[in-house]
């Protein structure tokens, strides 16, 4: 069903799909309904898109605002979920001006010396433990999602490798440093490095040097939680390279997922965009 998913998987008992924002939940739903599997919804207020929540019936979905941890556990119960996966962004901004967290958020965050998102989503995977359920790994349902090894599409431009192995090593560093993601880099240059505001506003800024051989590099920590806040590239994301003349993607393959892949490459190729997978 997915190679994802613990070896000990009950395809019988119920999962909690926690939604966000973008295509990304939807996909999830569409797939693991297909597969028979039982699903439930927890529903970002004002991030997941109504097409996801649309999917479930009125009994089998909650919509509750982002900070309300205790809302969600008491939903989870409610559906009797054994699992839980989590898909989708949530707006930066609404994480320091709409958060409005309960009793649980709250005391949650002030026992965190240090607030990241490893920090924050390993302490929401402990209350989820406690309440019941197994975090799954976010690529779960998605195989057919994931970036490959290799070329994805043609060579549309020629680029040295060294420096795309430079761009390589610089998104690791950073990934490890735990500031973001994804860099931008040209011929052995940093000209963006991805941190809170997310990979697209970094794009345009990477894009506003307007020149050539700009290599945008996404790939995980090397002790990424793929619980939570796995990397996504997404259509956006390619419409935004096409319009600031970035013309190579280098993804780690296995770890980044391309929503909506099939027509990522089509688009790609259309806009003579090449997708590499390292």
């Amino acid at each position: 069903m997915s190679k994802y998913l613990p070896s000990d998987f009950d395809r019988t008992a119920p999962v909690g799909l926690i939604a966000g924002r973008g295509v990304y939940p939807r996909l999830i739903a569409e797939k693991a309904l297909a597969a028979g599997i039982d699903i439930r919804l927890i529903a970002f207020d004002g991030e997941a898109a109504q097409e996801t929540i649309d999917l479930f019936p009125e009994d089998k979905r909650a919509i509750i605002n982002v900070g309300k941890v205790g809302a969600w556990l008491k939903a989870l119960r409610k559906f009797d979920c054994r699992y839980t996966i989590a898909a989708g962004q949530v707006k930066p901004g609404k994480l320091f001006r709409d958060l409005k967290p309960d009793l649980k958020a709250a005391a949650l965050l002030m026992k965190l010396k240090r607030k990241n998102a490893h920090t924050i989503f390993g302490a929401i995977a402990e209350e989820l433990a406690a309440n019941g359920q197994t975090a799954l790994d976010a690529r779960s349902f998605l195989d057919d999602q994931m970036a490959d090894l290799g070329h994805m599409t043609k060579a549309y431009e020629k680029i040295e490798d060294t420096y795309i192995q430079h761009g390589i090593e610089i998104a690791q560093e950073m990934a490890r440093l735990d500031v973001g993601q994804g860099v931008v880099v040209r011929k052995g240059t940093v000209l963006a490095v991805e941190a809170f505001e997310g990979t697209d506003p970094m794009l345009k800024r990477a894009g506003g040097f307007k020149t050539d051989q700009l290599i945008f590099v996404k790939t995980v920590k090397r002790q990424q939680d793929y619980r939570f806040d796995v990397p996504v590239f997404g259509l956006r994301t390619l419409e935004i390279m096409a319009e600031h003349n970035i013309g190579t993607a280098v993804l780690k393959a296995g770890d980044v997922i391309m929503v909506e892949k099939e027509k990522i490459l089509e688009k790609a190729a259309q806009a003579k965009i090449q997708i590499i997978g390292f």
